[in-house]
């Protein structure tokens, strides 16, 4: 698969990466098996980006990506983030951006990595009683030692993100961004992040499920899935929010692509590197033919169209965790 930079400080990956999350955490219903087999399908369809966080399970997650990668390491990139203190045992303890966490926190990543480097380390929520510039230079010192090539924020304000950038260069963002979920456009997240030259990774690109098309209702999810709590999945909701899918799969048939090969395609065309999720291989498979999509100017129109800023019926979270995330 060809290559593409993510931001401009050196680091290139694939156009699309693979979300390791729900084979750990959160969403039920993975497998080990099932795991490993999606990842080293990923591996032999050249997808290079693999994206994990301590948080995820906690640490159960970069366990099963080090050890499924195992001597295919070093033809990857590895991001993953830190900023939740767990103890050693997997105790929550709390949000925590300090310097002292985060130099324990890689240190931790890198043992359970099975690595001695990461290659994109984020910032995965912002502490809001540390400032910003502590954290990053925590995070430049991993840098400097060879633990970490570059290193990222998420679901930062824009303000933050350039504070961010000033204090040690950023090298990309993640962010929750889709046709479902478009406020990076209009928040200044996005214009900031091209401005400065950071790349920006959208996390749950396939709307959390929906734009894959395999949600129809809320009992297609698992028992336990956290998606079951979320306001846009809610029984009021959810019929709204598949009329927009419907609408955009009328447009997708008409090109022969599934609707997560459209909302793919759209999100490589803006310019991010898109990091969908998924416990199959077969949805690997179709993941990857959405960087051979071509999307035309009437395409482009017609998407905006059906699926313009604040289509989607709920919000993408809860208050409690949107205001918590509004760093």
């Amino acid at each position: 698969m060809q290559q593409t930079p993510l931001g401009s400080q050196g680091l290139t990956t694939s156009p699309l990466g693979l979300g390791c999350m729900g084979m750990s955490a959160f969403y039920g219903g993975a497998t080990e098996r099932g795991s490993v087999e999606t990842i080293r399908r990923a591996l032999d369809l050249g997808i290079t980006l693999f994206d994990t966080a301590e948080a995820y399970g906690p640490f159960e997650n970069e366990k099963l990506l080090g050890r499924t990668l195992g001597a295919d390491r070093d033809r990857v990139t590895i991001a993953s983030k830190f900023a939740t203190d767990f103890t050693d045992s997997g105790e929550f303890i709390g949000l925590d951006g300090s310097p002292e966490h985060a130099r324990r926190a890689i240190d931790r990543s890198l043992r359970h990595l099975g690595t001695d480097h990461v290659d994109l380390w984020y910032l995965h929520r912002v502490d809001p009683n540390v400032p910003i510039e502590d954290t990053v230079g925590a995070m430049s010192e991993a840098v400097t030692a060879g633990k970490a090539r570059y290193i990222g924020v998420s679901e930062t304000s824009a303000e933050t993100l350039r504070r961010a950038h000033e204090t040690f260069p950023v090298t990309a963002i993640q962010s929750e961004y889709s046709l479902f979920e478009r406020d990076a456009e209009h928040n200044g997240v996005l214009d900031t992040a091209r401005e400065l030259g950071i790349g920006f990774v959208p996390f749950s690109p396939l709307g959390r499920g929906f734009l894959s098309g395999t949600v129809t209702r809320k009992d297609d999810l698992p028992k336990g899935d956290a998606r079951r709590n979320l306001p846009r999945f809610s029984d009021e909701a959810i019929d709204a929010n598949l009329r927009v899918v419907d609408a955009l799969r009328s447009i997708a048939t008409e090109k022969n692509i599934t609707p997560a090969q459209l909302a793919l395609a759209w999100l490589i065309h803006a310019g991010t590197v898109p990091i969908p999720g998924t416990t199959k291989a077969s949805r690997v498979e179709e993941n990857v033919a959405a960087t051979e999509v071509t999307l035309t100017a009437g395409d482009l129109e017609r998407i905006e169209a059906v699926s313009p800023h604040g289509v989607a019926t709920g919000t993408r979270n809860t208050e409690a965790a949107m205001a918590r995330d509004r760093g």
